[in-house]
């Protein structure tokens, strides 16, 4: 790892119909609560989203994207899908992001690039040597419904994780991400007040700085 004193790398996953430059643009306020702490580097999902599904988008400039696929071209969360698609692909991307634009400490994630990151925390935590990440921040993050997905949550995820938790979340509704905590050994779990965003006020800068001060270079974890 780099120099002590540097501020933390984390690999950033979008929800599904976003973008890494969508994420990026949509987390100035976190980024900027984390300056000097920690640096966000967004990367794209590899699947388009089908035009159909996205056309509630304004951004035709910045073709929506998404990690995996519940039926044809479409995703809802709470689908248990008989046969997701595109999953595979997606975890490769992360990997060769991990691999080519790092090392990085950990992964940040928000909706359906949470539930991404959890399943790598998951593969991680088996010792996947594809995903060298040391702790993971889930926002408004879900566990899979698909049962060909069901294999990432049968043991405890031991790996350190921070769950952001929107109250009321009218996409990703409260118990869906607490069910997701609770696939995790020691989850860490920061509440806020509001709906289907990444927060950054003053309590939720506090709850992620304490969390990942844990892995600042030179704390001795």
């Amino acid at each position: 790892m780099a120099a002590e004193g540097r501020p933390l790398r984390l690999l950033a996953l979008h929800g599904y119909r976003q973008s890494a430059r969508r994420l990026h643009q949509r987390t100035g306020a976190l980024r900027k609560a984390l300056r000097g702490r920690a640096e966000l580097f967004p990367i794209d999902a590899p699947h388009p989203v089908p035009a159909a599904a996205a056309q509630d988008d304004p951004d035709g400039d910045d073709p929506p994207r998404g990690w995996w696929f519940s039926g044809p071209g479409a995703f809802e969360a709470g689908e248990a899908a008989a046969a997701p698609e595109g999953l595979e692909e997606s975890l490769s991307a992360v990997a060769a992001a991990l691999a080519e634009q790092g090392p990085f400490d950990g992964l940040l994630g928000f909706s359906q690039g949470a539930a991404l990151a959890a399943m790598v925390c998951a593969l991680r935590a088996r010792g996947d040597p594809r995903f060298p990440v040391a702790f993971a921040v889930l926002v408004a993050g879900f566990a899979s419904r698909a049962p060909a997905h069901g294999h990432f949550y049968r043991d405890p995820i031991a790996l350190p994780t921070l769950h952001v938790v929107g109250d009321t979340d009218a996409v990703i509704a409260a118990p869906l991400s607490m069910e997701l905590a609770r696939c995790f050994v020691k989850p860490v779990v920061l509440a806020h007040p509001g709906g289907h965003f990444i927060p950054a006020a003053a309590a939720q800068k506090k709850g992620y700085l304490e969390f990942l001060e844990r892995f600042r270079p030179g704390q001795g974890q």
